[in-house]
């Protein structure tokens, strides 16, 4: 309980279809994605006020 399952990803994915139409999902999709791209943006910028730099990637740094 408190999990989505696939069966409710698909339900809601449908609705979703319903209420916005096939021909506006690639809209709304951009939107989405432009507006989590402003949102991590901005979390980083919060970061790096803050003086909390986050740790390096682990292929970051190794010499061959």
């Amino acid at each position: 309980m408190g999990m989505l399952g696939w069966p409710h990803l698909l339900l809601i994915f449908a609705v979703v279809i319903l209420l916005f139409g096939a021909t506006k999902l690639p809209l709304l999709a951009r939107s989405v994605g432009q507006s989590a791209r402003a949102f991590k943006g901005e979390m980083r910028a919060m970061h790096d006020e803050d003086g909390t730099v986050p740790a390096p990637s682990a292929s970051a740094g190794v010499d061959g």
